[in-house]
């Protein structure tokens, strides 16, 4: 297993700074830290606060489980989302995330008109390994991925090359994950369970639906 690791210095990374992370088959990169206008853990509890969350159900190998996490799907109108068996419809964009959004945007030079919304509460949530493939965000998606709260590790494991290590990318509060091109064709991801107790987390990934003229 590889671990992309923070830089070993006490600086704070400016909102301009990309990284382009070495990853085979994929088109990853990573500002460690964002200017969002205002302190994380404010951000954090807005959205802990204003956002109507939920618990969906499942389906694995024919049964029904809850998610080990809360979600939330906001979005442009009619901009229904289907994924590992359930289809969401969205709740409209509040102050905090067309906020947010914009910022975003702006920073990657990309528009997104939907954004889901994970919020794992504890050590004892967490997602398991999926690509984001599904046909209505196209064949090569561009996603942001906005983490706020505790830092937690992001995994990645390649979908068809066994012999490449599972990487563990730690992903700290302010940060933002650019995946772009085959990546999501290549790469599955996840968020692990952690053994140890830890705060709340709150994932925002920014995407883009195909609307079907």
């Amino acid at each position: 297993m590889i671990t992309i690791d923070q830089p070993n210095n006490s600086l704070l990374f400016e909102a301009s700074i990309l990284e382009q992370l070495p990853i085979a088959d994929a088109d990853i990169s990573l500002y460690r830290q964002l200017d969002l206008g205002q302190p994380y853990d404010e951000i954090l509890q807005e959205l802990i606060d204003g956002t109507a969350w939920c618990q969906q159900e499942v389906t694995i190998y024919g049964k029904r489980h809850l998610q080990p996490r809360l979600s939330a799907w906001y979005g442009s109108k009619d901009l229904n989302y289907s994924y590992s068996g359930i289809t969401v419809t969205p709740l409209r964009w509040n102050q905090t995330l067309l906020r947010l959004k914009s910022r975003i945007e702006s920073l990657v030079s990309h528009s997104f008109n939907s954004v889901l919304l994970n919020y794992y509460r504890d050590q004892r949530d967490g997602m398991g390994m999926h690509s984001d493939d599904e046909s209505d965000l196209g064949q090569q998606p561009v996603i942001a991925s906005l983490s706020l709260g505790e830092e937690r590790i992001f995994l990645l494991r390649h979908r068809h090359r066994k012999e490449l290590n599972t990487i563990k990318l730690p992903l700290p509060s302010g940060s933002l994950l650019l995946m772009k091109g085959n990546t999501q064709s290549f790469w599955k991801h996840g968020i692990a369970k952690e053994k140890h107790p830890c705060g709340p987390r709150i994932n925002l990934t920014f995407r883009s639906i195909i609307i079907n003229q």
